[in-house]
């Protein structure tokens, strides 16, 4: 697959690239993934938080991540009960619609919600519709070869989807062009946390939230383009409180409301499609390219809600990455309906009173049509700290 599925951006300035990549991420119809298919391209999408997609690019699949849409849930609501999360639905409506054709569709029992998606996806489509297992105990020794099983067991789905064996080789190409990938994406979020006034809190997002529906070749390319201009961007330091956003590791805030937050302060960190960053470092090219995919899910990874890791406590990792981001300030978010994100505002909260760390608790969901009251809440907030 040589054709560009994202393109008209090349030789832009950098505000025209940047509206690009916004008009991207908001379009509810993937227009990107409908461009690879028309090359006769085959879709693996995957619902949050994560999943191995050097395994998908390896084969020459495209994965996408499902991360919802701002779409009434007209015809999906009827596939599911009223209390739960939009981005179930919302998922469900793009797909159901034929917005977003796919060619296999991988889940995840992140909670008691998403643990039934495949089966309801399954019975509404006819490829195939799995849940990949993740390990429930990531500290127990035998962890590695039981995540590695699953692994293989994927990937020989994708075989069969794609009428091709993935070989080794195939998955460590995939493996050298995804950690470019996180590296430039790192290259994004220290020049958050160092230099914030140079980038838009929206415009952050949206750099990153495309490389969930183009290739990552053309992800990494958009993002050496484009890393080089913000740094060199001549813009004066405001006096703004330095604030760290989490709450956003499944179901998505909708973009008007990161900009609101983005207008009051500087969005220094957060765990926004987390999925995307959950491997921290480079994933070991060499030896066997599945047990090093394995290992880093393990061993060197970021922390969310929906893991359990006892060598990972989310409220001590919340606390590092306040630290390390020199943040005065926290915005505890959750997903309406989400049980894992609300459960852990809880935790969150005590860990940031003993810490002595200023905090703002949210609700959010993808279709929330008006931001005024929020946005005077976080302005007073914000004001606060500002002159405390």
């Amino acid at each position: 697959m040589n054709n560009r599925i994202f393109d008209g951006w090349q030789g832009k300035p950098l505000d025209e690239i940047l509206w690009s990549c916004r008009e991207l991420v908001e379009d509810p119809s993937y227009p990107t993934v409908k461009r690879w298919r028309a090359n006769g391209g085959k879709v693996a999408g995957h619902f949050q938080v994560y999943f191995p997609e050097e395994i998908a690019h390896a084969a020459g699949m495209l994965p996408v991540k499902l991360r919802g849409a701002p779409v009434e849930t007209t015809r999906a609501d009827s596939h599911f009960g009223s209390y739960l999360c939009s981005i179930l639905k919302t998922s469900l409506e793009i797909v159901i619609t034929g917005e977003l054709e796919l060619d296999l569709f991988v889940s995840h029992p992140i909670c008691d919600a998403a643990r039934n998606l495949a089966a309801i996806w399954g019975r509404n489509f006819d490829y195939p519709c799995q849940i990949l297992y993740l390990p429930q105990n990531p500290n127990s020794r035998h962890s590695v070869d039981y995540l590695r099983d699953e692994y293989v067991r994927i990937k020989e789905l994708i075989e069969t989807i794609v009428d091709r064996p993935i070989h080794e080789e195939d998955l460590r190409k995939s493996i050298a062009v995804f950690n470019e990938n996180r590296r430039l994406m790192r290259d994004l979020y220290e020049i958050k946390r160092e230099t914030p006034w140079l980038i838009a809190a929206e415009d952050a997002y949206c750099l990153m939230s495309a490389g969930g529906m183009i290739p990552r070749e053309e992800h990494n390319e958009l993002l050496q383009t484009v890393l080089p201009k913000i740094k060199a961007r001549q813009v004066k330091k405001e006096d703004r409180i330095r604030v760290v956003f989490e709450g956003g590791f499944c179901e998505q805030p909708p973009l008007d409301l990161i900009r609101m937050i983005g207008r009051s302060c500087y969005l220094v960190d957060d765990d926004l499609l987390i999925g995307m960053r959950w491997i921290l470092g480079d994933v070991e090219a060499s030896g066997d390219p599945l047990c090093s995919l394995t290992t880093s899910y393990l061993e060197d990874s970021s922390y969310s809600p929906v893991q359990h890791d006892n060598r990972k406590p989310k409220e001590e990792m919340l606390i590092q990455r306040v630290e390390n981001a020199r943040a005065d300030a926290v915005i505890v978010a959750a997903a309406k309906m989400c049980e894992p994100g609300l459960e852990e505002q809880v935790a969150y909260t005590h860990a940031l009173d003993e810490k002595g760390i200023p905090y703002f608790v949210s609700e959010f969901e993808e279709n929330m049509n008006s931001f005024e009251h929020l946005e005077l809440q976080v302005e007073t907030f914000m004001e606060n700290l500002l002159f405390a």
